[in-house]
């Protein structure tokens, strides 16, 4: 296949995840909190890539790689428009739309230090989802309202 000068071809992936519609400016965050720098994996990332839905977005594929229910828990509350793709033998065998569940547990860290999760240890922290579209949890021990840019990701 021969690319004109305004096209970039990127190996299709044979297994794997495809993670779509990040908005750009959460991309590396994204990244980060997947840990995909500690990955042997092969990773294409792109960034401030068009988009009909969100006008600039992030995409990331990762080779071989499928990802538990508690890690796209952690997407949803970074990158909530993101779509997942699954992908076997080059077809998209699953596409999931992120929610956020109504509660979250070992994902976050409270921000509030009196906390009982900050002074003890040994106790799993947990947030009640407050709202869904703009990602604002609240502590189940001290009922700190905590907003999406104030999150703290464990």
């Amino acid at each position: 296949m021969k690319a004109s000068h305004t096209e970039l071809i990127v190996r299709a992936l044979e297994n794997g995840t495809v993670i779509d519609h990040i908005p750009a400016d959460k991309l590396f965050k994204v990244v980060w909190l997947l840990h995909l720098d500690k990955l042997p994996n092969q990773i294409t990332i792109g960034n401030n890539l068009e988009s009909k839905k969100i006008i600039c977005k992030g995409i990331i594929k990762i080779s071989d790689k499928f990802f538990e229910h508690q890690e796209l828990d952690k997407i949803a509350l970074i990158a909530p428009t993101a779509k997942i793709n699954i992908i076997k033998n080059y077809e998209v065998v699953e596409k999931i739309n992120l929610t956020l569940p109504n509660e979250v547990t070992e994902i976050l860290q409270c921000v509030n230090p009196m906390c009982i999760t900050n002074k003890e240890q040994g106790i799993t922290t947990r947030f009640h989802i407050v709202d869904k579209a703009k990602g604002t949890v609240k502590c189940h021990y001290c009922e700190r309202i905590i907003n999406q840019e104030d999150l703290i990701l464990k």
